[in-house]
């Protein structure tokens, strides 16, 4: 086979070419169901002689048994037995199509907390260890809870981790058949495994099959928060006067901001300012200048109440996409002890990062993924891209009868808030319960003091109260209740018309059911699909429409040379090209944020690799006797004087906690190396250079220089150490304290990347 050029496409090429093809035809959302629908048909004909077993616990387990007819027969009365609830057929395609390794889609109230348990015990049955990742740990606790007696029904075991799970405690829920754990902490856990010297010390057992939940948002959402392992505590190194000059600056005349607000500048003027100022020359000062900068971005660009709010003395940083506190996670150490100076709170630890983890690399770990979720098509290619997962879209139980009006647009966002609060008032007038999502917890309050001023109470759920969410979200299908909330996916509880009273639940439905109201559109799509599909659960009937302002962020940063047409003296916008600029907007951003997701896996891809080395050749030595054949080799005399004066096995210890601690420290510098030269090779685009190859050619001879020096140092150690005494007190003293959190990306990402937005900005323009 030749291609055009004349060279002879084999092997690889003809299989890119066959993908290629492959993925063109396979359309997001094109899994077949037949199969396992003729199954479950099949399942339905031999309930009654299922029903009447007494024990539906399998005495041993033909692994080909697991997915057919029988067995989704028996998983249906076990959930009967141990729920009280009888599988739908359709819960029971997906469980089929998660067993064969793909992302199920669901709309909300399907019941997917169920499917993902049935799907688990069907992974155990065949013998296999399997994690349920979920969003946070009220979920995984709730979940495991819930599905227990199931479990037990069926034989199985199912425990959950949580932050506040002790070591015995995680050791125990990872012994059982089934553990339940949020994304962040089965990652720590992996995180702090690594640094373990005793293999007594480890806690997680060896990855076998991943079961998430909320897919979209795990795997893609959170693919771009790196977790992170720090050590060595110090205190924060943002100064408060820094804090209190920045305050004193204006925008436009001291400091600029970028069209995509996500840098900001200081002017001449500025500099000048602030140069007489601190009584230095910026320049000559580059430390300086970075503790300007950053106390200048956590001014000008982070919000409180928006981007972050204060509790308990506390920054915590808000989960844009789930509108909850972000727990455990911060911005880069300088920008967070910036925003802490701002808020004149005292600086929180800060420390060198000894390891990291992407939640991309954490379930690439485990040989079986698969996961479900309400909103999964919209991110099909990046599931397909980033994991090898196809989406199988599972059809409702009862048709959807929701009732979806178009956007309603003004040109303000002051004529927005007034329609929209009048909007309101007129629902409750019915009685209709109604359900307002908002974009930042500052907007819920304003909104909420609004109404109370016009004399109506609304339930808020936000940041700043999401301990509250299970009994907020239990009232928000009652007749009259109105509730407002940042953001509702991921919140994994069901609005049930009237709060599950059978005559109310019939009034509410006679009034049209839960009514959503979205206060503007948000830079995913699949958020907006989330809110909606609050409304009309299993049949029931409901509604919902998006408010949008030409004021609103997602205009104004992602189409901002663009306007909307001219309104009507009510500020409505009327002209049907509106609802597409809205729409155009909305894609942009949804085109940023892949490409950073891509553009981080492309930088970190080389790191994996090193790193799956490194941890191969650290188990080697944390098992065996690998580390001290090395300094044997090296050291051979040393190695023969002290096996005699201290013992061959006095010796094997100490060389490998000698290693283990040289490897783990280089890694450490490693990290940094590459933090570093990232952050720095936009720099060689400005040559003519490809930014990421430029990377890598450094990258690679950097590793290598790591390993060279992990056996300089282990051998020099050796060399001098007394093996009989505590090799902490002889200098291999391990950090006295860690602590695990997830760093929030910059958010006005590298340097590089914020000149290939500019760069894609021109374009744009230049092409319209």
């Amino acid at each position: 086979m030749w291609n055009q050029s004349g060279k002879r496409v084999v092997g690889a090429d003809v299989a890119r070419v066959g993908e290629w093809i492959k993925r063109f035809l396979d359309k997001p959302g094109s899994v077949d169901l037949a199969p396992f629908q003729r199954i479950v048909a099949e399942a339905g004909e031999l309930e009654g002689e299922v029903t009447r077993r007494a024990d539906l616990r399998p005495a041993a387990v033909d692994p080909d048994w697991v997915g057919s007819a029988d067995f989704c027969a028996v998983m249906r009365e076990a959930a009967r037995r141990a729920l009280g609830q009888r599988p739908y057929d359709v819960q029971l395609v997906g469980m089929l199509a998660m067993l064969e390794g793909h992302v199920v889609q669901m709309a909300t109230g399907e019941g997917k907390t169920l499917v993902g348990a049935l799907t688990a015990a069907g992974f155990a049955l065949r013998g296999a260890r399997v994690h349920a990742v979920s969003v946070n740990d009220y979920l995984a606790r709730r979940d495991a809870e819930w599905m227990g007696p199931l479990y037990e029904t069926l034989g199985l075991t199912a425990g959950w981790i949580a932050e506040t799970s002790t070591s015995e405690e995680r050791g125990a829920a990872y012994a059982c058949d089934v553990t339940y754990g949020a994304v962040s902490e089965l990652g720590f856990d992996v995180l702090r495994d690594r640094l373990c010297t005793d293999p007594a010390e480890l806690v997680v057992p060896a990855p076998e099959v991943a079961l998430v939940d909320e897919a979209d948002s795990v795997l893609v959402d959170e693919a771009r928060v790196p977790l992170v392992l720090a050590g060595t505590a110090d205190p924060g190194t943002a100064l408060p006067e820094m804090a209190a000059l920045v305050r004193r600056l204006s925008r436009g005349y001291h400091y600029t901001i970028d069209e995509e607000g996500r840098s900001v500048f200081l002017t001449p003027k500025g500099t000048d300012t602030v140069e007489k100022a601190l009584g230095v020359d910026l320049y000559e000062h580059p430390g300086v200048v970075t503790q300007v900068n950053l106390a200048l971005h956590a001014h000008a660009l982070l919000t409180r109440d928006v981007d972050y709010i204060v509790r308990d003395g506390r920054v915590h940083l808000i989960n844009t996409s789930r509108g909850r506190v972000a727990v455990l996670q911060r911005w880069p150490d300088g920008l967070q002890a910036a925003v802490e100076a701002k808020e004149h709170l005292p600086a929180s630890e800060t420390g060198e990062i000894l390891d990291s983890l992407t939640v991309q690399s954490l379930i690439r770990r485990y040989p079986q993924v698969c996961g479900m979720t309400g909103t999964a098509i919209a991110v099909a290619e990046q599931l397909r891209e980033f994991y090898d997962l196809r989406v199988a879209v599972i059809p409702p139980n009862r048709p959807c009868v929701r009732v979806d009006e178009p956007d309603r647009i003004f040109a303000t966002l002051e004529d927005k808030e007034r329609a929209l609060l009048e909007e309101i008032e007129t629902r409750h007038a019915t009685g209709q319960p109604i359900l307002v999502g908002t974009l930042d917890v500052a907007e819920s309050e304003r909104l909420a003091e609004a109404l109370e001023a016009g004399g109506l109470s609304a339930a808020v759920l936000n940041a700043k109260n999401d301990a509250e969410e299970a009994q907020i979200i239990a009232k928000a299908g009652r007749r009259g209740a109105i509730t407002v909330s940042t953001q509702m996916a991921g919140r994994g509880t069901d609005i049930r018309l009237g709060a599950g009273d059978p005559d109310e639940e019939q009034e509410v439905a006679a009034l049209g059911g839960l009514y959503v109201i979205g206060t503007g559109r948000h830079e995913s799509s699949r958020l907006d699909d989330q809110l909606r599909g609050r409304a009309g659960r299993q049949g029931d009937p409901g509604g919902s429409v998006f408010f949008v302002s030409g004021e609103d962020t997602l205009l104004t940063a992602y189409a901002p040379d663009q306007s909307l047409p001219a309104a009507g003296r009510d500020g409505v916008v009327r002209a049907a090209d509106a609802a597409g600029l809205v729409a155009h907007a909305q894609r942009v951003a949804e085109g940023v944020n892949l490409e950073i997701h891509r553009n981080t896996w492309r930088y970190t891809r080389l790191q994996e690799r090193q790193r799956a080395e490194v941890l191969e050749r650290r188990d080697r030595v944390l098992h065996g006797d690998t580390g001290a054949r090395a300094l044997e080799q090296a050291c051979p005399e040393r190695y023969r004087e002290l096996c005699e004066t201290a013992g061959e096995e006095t010796v094997e210890r100490a060389a490998r906690q000698i290693v283990l601690y040289h490897l783990d420290r280089c890694w450490t510098e490693h990290l940094g190396f590459l933090a570093d030269l990232r952050e720095g090779i936009h720099l060689r685009a400005l040559g003519r250079l490809n930014p990421l190859d430029e990377f890598n050619r450094e990258a690679v001879p950097a590793y290598r220089a790591m390993l060279d020096e992990v056996e300089r140092r282990s051998k020099e150690t050796f060399e001098k150490a007394d093996v009989t005494r505590d090799l902490a007190e002889q200098g291999l003293k391990r950090p006295t304290a860690t602590w695990t959190y997830l760093v929030q990306d910059n958010p006005f990402g590298s340097e590089w990347d914020r000149v290939l937005k500019r760069v894609a900005g021109a374009l744009k323009r230049r092409k319209r």
